[in-house]
């Protein structure tokens, strides 16, 4: 695919300041996390901010946040340039998406005693299910969980610990960090399959203007197309994660 230029009035929409500051979402470590030598942002996400960066001829400064919400708070507010996001309907106010670029799997973790044992079962009266505030998963099962209870806590590492200490009896989470909780000690299982896959896509403040974000979705595409995501992907040992199809 032919990397298309970038007008002079397309990069100063996206980088005003000279400088393009990109939202980080540390709290799906699945696509970033900190360097452990160095402390800086690193991963997929933190990639393909560097690469479009690259494209702008501007420097990259990564705005790292501990949580989907607060990234995406960024970027509507301006203080941010771009940002990395699961698309959700109800993030479409002031932001606007590319087609995703990953697609994750949402799943859930109960206790091994528990007597759930599918997808199906968890949203019955007096089930607690715990999730990261603000998160995609937290946004979806606010609409389509009808009986359980949703709680809400800071974070997902937050909303794993609820469940081993017995205050909700299911948490739900990126399919791959489950896992890795049940790995890490027993006493706790995945249920099988999904309740929803995360569309993980670009996204840029509503303000750049259409010419702004139809820029951002070709790039996406051709970060997908020529290889680019299924390479950061492997370069960082990301498993369970697949690149999503073109748009």
């Amino acid at each position: 695919m032919t990397q298309q230029p970038i007008s002079p009035a397309l990069v100063s929409a996206f980088a005003p300041g000279g400088t393009l500051r990109a939202s980080i979402n540390l709290g799906n470590p699945i696509l970033a996390h900190r360097d452990p030598a160095s402390g800086e942002p690193a991963g997929v996400s933190v990639d393909l901010a560097r690469e479009f960066g690259r494209r702008l001829g501007v420097p990259v400064e990564p705005v790292a946040f501990e949580r989907a919400a607060l990234s995406v708070d960024a970027v509507r507010a301006g203080r941010a340039d771009i940002g990395f996001f699961a698309v959700d309907p109800a993030r479409g106010e002031g932001l606007r998406f590319t087609a995703p670029y990953v697609l994750i799997e949402g799943s859930y973790l109960v206790p091994e005693p528990s007597s759930v044992s599918e997808n199906g079962q968890v949203d019955r009266e007096g089930t607690r299910i715990s999730v990261g505030a603000g998160s995609a998963y937290d946004l979806f099962l606010t609409r389509e969980i009808h009986r359980a209870e949703i709680v809400r806590l800071e974070g997902a590492p937050r909303a794993l610990a609820a469940l081993r200490s017995g205050e909700v009896d299911v948490a739900a989470g990126i399919r791959q960090l489950l896992e890795a909780e049940a790995a890490r000690a027993g006493g706790v299982r995945v249920l099988p399959g999904r309740f929803m896959v995360i569309q993980q896509a670009m996204g840029v403040p509503s303000g750049r203007g259409e010419a702004a974000r139809e820029s951002l979705a070709s790039f996406v595409e051709e970060m997908k197309a020529g290889g680019f995501v299924a390479d950061a992907l492997k370069r960082h040992g990301v498993e369970g994660a697949i690149v999503a199809p073109a748009a």
